[in-house]
């Protein structure tokens, strides 16, 4: 197939490179800077620098952008997006930009299949990406309505380029489960780091920070805006994690040792029955 990947950031150059070392397909690259695509060209991720007109040949368009910049890369270019063609987004939300491409689909006659790889780094741009940064990891797919072929197409490709595992599922739970797996902890980094004792953690800190800490070295423009439009999950999520961080607060000061004894071991439970 030609797969067209728009933008060159980590998730896109990955997916670039990861698609050229497992697999056969032809992968053209489009992004705003050509000084990326050029680099991308000499290191074998692509074989060949693209624009909007490129998208009339591609059988898949992955669009590895931010959500709301995603939407409107369709709205722009649509019209050039060939009949019967698969898109896919990689955003880390999906109820609220799902509606909007599935729109646009019908209007330009592609098909849109939303998805989600579960993998990243703590640095972004062409430069953090790997070929094997997918390796493992889940590939969340959101069909929205698309037809099955369609879904299996790209579930396959997921597969081929070793992701471990494709996970179906809807934008409603997607989004929610999202807020607990990927909003809350990176809320709760940033809330940690805030503390006027990290300016002094060296040599008092170690795998525990490191744990705690490690997302909060985040792109905030980018996070900040998946935040604003998963807000009501991400409330619900927060206000469950603030309930429980009160009620160890309380039985600290309470001096109430039986109740935190009863915190811990229920948290230590679900991490056991988990197997984790």
């Amino acid at each position: 197939m030609r797969i067209a990947v728009v933008g060159m950031g980590i998730i896109g150059g990955s997916f670039c490179k990861a698609i050229k070392k497992h697999t056969d397909h032809y992968v053209i690259g489009i992004n705003r800077t050509q000084a990326t695509l050029k680099k991308a060209l000499a290191d074998g991720a692509i074989d060949e620098i693209g624009d909007e007109k490129s998208l009339s040949s591609a059988d898949i368009i992955i669009l590895a952008l931010y959500p709301g910049a995603a939407v409107e890369y369709v709205e722009r270019n649509g019209e050039y997006i060939k009949k019967g063609a698969i898109v896919t987004d990689s955003a880390g939300i999906k109820a609220d930009i799902c509606p909007k491409l599935k729109a646009l689909s019908e209007k330009f006659g592609f098909k849109f299949v939303g998805s989600h790889p579960m993998a990243g780094k703590e640095t972004n741009g062409y430069v953090s990406s790997d070929g094997d940064l997918y390796n493992g990891a889940s590939y969340i797919i959101v069909p929205c309505g698309a037809d099955g072929e369609a879904v299996k197409t790209l579930s396959s490709l997921a597969v081929d380029i070793k992701f471990g595992m494709v996970k179906i599922t809807t934008p409603e739970e997607h989004d929610r489960m999202i807020a607990f797996t990927s909003q809350l902890p990176h809320v709760l980094a940033c809330a940690y780091v805030l503390s006027p004792c990290c300016k002094n953690h060296v040599g008092f800190s170690a795998g525990s920070y490191r744990d705690v800490s490690r997302v909060a070295n985040i792109n905030a423009e980018l996070w900040s805006e998946l935040f604003m439009e998963n807000r009501e999950p991400l409330i619900a999520e927060l206000d469950t994690l603030i309930d429980n961080i009160h009620a160890i607060t309380d039985a600290v000061k309470a001096s109430d040792t039986d109740r935190i004894k009863e915190l811990l071991n229920k948290a230590h439970k679900t991490k056991e029955e988990l197997g984790e």
